[in-house]
C-alpha cells in the first residue's frame, strides 16, 4: 500500500502519558499549518511558492528531509490534540487545493482504500482517513466543505462528523470556501470519537437533546440509494421501534427542487476563486484536469449567479428550520452507496460528485452537524448512514449513536 503520509517524523512521543489521548497517532491532512512544517495543500506549486519552516528534519515525500521554516503559526485544533497527548504521526495527502471528493491525487502515488482495495478512498480528506483505516494512526484530522471528511469516513467505514459551521475555528489553515469550511475528524471507533470530539468541540456551544428524541427519517432519499435495504433494515429495528419517529417524504424535502447541489456548487465555487484565483492567474500550477476545468468554471460565476445562489440557500435554510420544528434529527443518507471502483472512468466520476453534493450539500448550505455512523457492508465494501441535528448538537448526536447502538 503506498503511504498517505507527505511528511513524517523521525519520532514522536507523548510526554504525559496520562493525557486523554496519550498513545492515540494523528494523522493531519496538509492544509493545517503546524509550527515549523510546510504545507502543501496537494499540490507542488503552491508548496513551492507558500514557504513555511523553521529547521525541521524529518521524511517528505518518502525521502528524508530539512526545511528551513519562517513561521510558527499552528492550527489551534492540532495544538489542541496535541497537547491532549496525541502522537503526530504525519501529514497526509489531500486532493489538490481540497476541491475534490474522490481521493486521488496526480502528483502522488495512487492511495489504496485499506477498506475496500478495488474503490477509490474518498477525499479529499483521503490520506487522513487512509492513515486511520490501516491503522497507521488513530485519528484523521481533516476539513470538511462539501463532504471532505463524511465521503471518506463512508467510503472507509469510519466515524467522521461534520460539526456546525463556526464552532471550530478555521485558523491557521489553507481555505477553501470559509462560509462552507469546517475542520472534522475520522477514527475506527465510536469511544475514541468521543474523546476527540469533546477535546475539539468547545462544550459552551454545545445543547443536548431532551429525553424524547424525535427522529425524522428522510424516507425519499433512502429510495434513491444502493444501500437503501441495510439502511431501512437498521432503521426499522434500531429507531422506529423505540423512539418517536415522522417520514419525511419529498414534498417535504426534495433535493431537485431545492437545487441544493447546484445551490452550494455556486456559493463555494465563488469563494475558491475568491481564495485562490489570483494565485492560478499569477503561477499557473500544475493541477489535475478534472479539478482545473471546475476551477476555470468557478472564476465564470458572476455576482447574478451569486445573489440568486444565496437566495435558493435562504431557501434550503428555511426548509431545513421548519423540519426541525418537528424532530431533533433528520436521518438520511450520507453518500448514494459505495464507492466508485477505482477503474470508473471521467463519466462515472463526475455523476458520482453530483449525486454526492444533492446529498452533503444539506448540512453544508444550513451549517448543520452530521455524523457518519459506519453501519454497512454492501459487495464487500462499507457505507453507511448520518445522523443530522440542529446547530450546536454535535456532541449530543454522538451520545445518541452511543444510545441506539447500545440497545
Amino acid at each position: 500500500m503506498n503511504s498517505p503520509f507527505v511528511l513524517t517524523p523521525f519520532s514522536a512521543d507523548c510526554e504525559n502519558k496520562h493525557a486523554p489521548l496519550a498513545g492515540l497517532g494523528l494523522a493531519v491532512k496538509d492544509l493545517f499549518h503546524m509550527s515549523g512544517l510546510p504545507t502543501g495543500a496537494g499540490n507542488p506549486d503552491y508548496l513551492k511558492t507558500h514557504p513555511r519552516s523553521n529547521k525541521y528534519k524529518g521524511r517528505q515525500n518518502g525521502q528524508e528531509n530539512e526545511q528551513v521554516a519562517e513561521e510558527s503559526s499552528q492550527n489551534s485544533t492540532v495544538s489542541a490534540l496535541l497537547q491532549a497527548g496525541a502522537i503526530f504521526k504525519g501529514k497526509t495527502i489531500t486532493d489538490e487545493l481540497a476541491y475534490s471528493l474522490h481521493g486521488q491525487n496526480k502528483h502522488f502515488p495512487a492511495l489504496t482504500n485499506p477498506a475496500a482495495p478495488a474503490h477509490i478512498p474518498g477525499g479529499s480528506s483521503s490520506g487522513s482517513a487512509v492513515a486511520v483505516s490501516s491503522g497507521l494512526a488513530d485519528i484523521g484530522l481533516g476539513t470538511d466543505t462539501g463532504g471532505s471528511i463524511r465521503v471518506p469516513a463512508s467510503y472507509q467505514g469510519l466515524w467522521g462528523l461534520r460539526p456546525t459551521h463556526g464552532i471550530i475555528e478555521c485558523d491557521n489553515m489553507v481555505a477553501l470556501a470559509p462560509s462552507f469550511d469546517t475542520v472534522g475528524w475520522m477514527t475506527r471507533d465510536l469511544n475514541t470519537f468521543e474523546l476527540v470530539s469533546r477535546i475539539c468541540i468547545p462544550g459552551h456551544t454545545q445543547h443536548a437533546f431532551s429525553d424524547t428524541v424525535r427522529f425524522g427519517v428522510a424516507s425519499s432519499l433512502f429510495e434513491g440509494v444502493a444501500h437503501s435495504k441495510e439502511c431501512n433494515a437498521w432503521i426499522n429495528e434500531t429507531i422506529r421501534r423505540q423512539f418517536k419517529t415522522t417520514d419525511i417524504s419529498s414534498d417535504r424535502l426534495n433535493l431537485t427542487e431545492l437545487e441544493s447541489a447546484a445551490t452550494f456548487r455556486v456559493l463555494q465555487g465563488n469563494e475558491i476563486w475568491l481564495q485562490h484565483g489570483q494565485w492560478i492567474e499569477q503561477e499557473k500550477p500544475d493541477i489535475a484536469t478534472d479539478i482545473m476545468a471546475r476551477l476555470s468554471w468557478c472564476k465564470t460565476i458572476t455576482h447574478q449567479q451569486v445573489d440568486a445562489a444565496k437566495a435558493q440557500q435562504q431557501k434550503v435554510i428555511e426548509q431545513l428550520a421548519h423540519l426541525f420544528a418537528d424532530i431533533d434529527v433528520l436521518v438520511m443518507p450520507t453518500t448514494p452507496g459505495i464507492a466508485p471502483r477505482c477503474d470508473a472512468d471521467e463519466t462515472a466520476l463526475a455523476n458520482d460528485r453530483n449525486a454526492l453534493l444533492a446529498l452533503t450539500s444539506l448540512a453544508g448550505l444550513a451549517g448543520l452537524p452530521q455524523l457518519h455512523l459506519p453501519l454497512f457492508t454492501l459487495h464487500d465494501a462499507p457505507c453507511g448512514l448520518s445522523l443530522v441535528g440542529k446547530k450546536g448538537n454535535d456532541l449530543a448526536l454522538i451520545e445518541l449513536a452511543k444510545r441506539l447502538l447500545t440497545r
